[in-house]
């Protein structure tokens, strides 16, 4: 999978708000390249965490994909415990295992930094991750569609 059909296909999902921080917009050069996908059907940025993300390069404090080799791209998505315990068979508070690779790629596997706060995470999605990151990304849209909407029920 391309970044670009990612986006494309996030940026289709109902009430989504894509940011694609670049050059000259007011946002950190670190971010600049990356995706950051929230529910917002207001188009207004929520204060909340984006319910999914493309990064393109190694953060401070998350360096163990190894995004910075060619071509590479991590897709994040909030899971939620129940999905993230059916794709890692733990659940996020559980350590990682000592094996694990937050390097690998085509591979579904929890957040190397997020992971204990339910994320999961596929460096550059391919032919055994396809429909699972679709899947996954229609689901943590869902769920972000769920909490906007019992916080705005709350607020009534």
């Amino acid at each position: 999978m391309k970044m670009d059909e990612i986006i494309e296909f996030v940026a289709a999902l109902d009430g989504v708000l894509t940011l694609q921080p670049q050059p000259g917009d007011g946002s950190p050069e670190l971010a600049w390249g990356d995706a950051f996908f929230y529910y917002a059907p207001d188009g207004v940025v929520p204060r909340t965490q984006p319910f999914a993300t493309i990064v393109t390069k190694d953060y401070p404090g998350d360096e163990s994909s190894h995004l910075s080799r060619p071509d590479t791209f991590r897709v994040n998505f909030f899971a939620g415990k129940d999905a993230f315990q059916s794709w890692t068979g733990r659940t996020p508070r559980d350590p990682a295992p000592h094996d694990a690779d937050p390097s690998a790629t085509d591979t579904v596997m929890a957040h190397p930094v997020y992971g204990s706060q339910g994320w999961l995470a596929v460096v550059n999605p391919g032919v055994r991750t396809q429909t699972a990151v679709l899947e996954l990304l229609r689901a943590a849209h869902t769920l972000a569609r769920s909490r906007e909407k019992r916080h705005t029920d709350r607020d009534r």
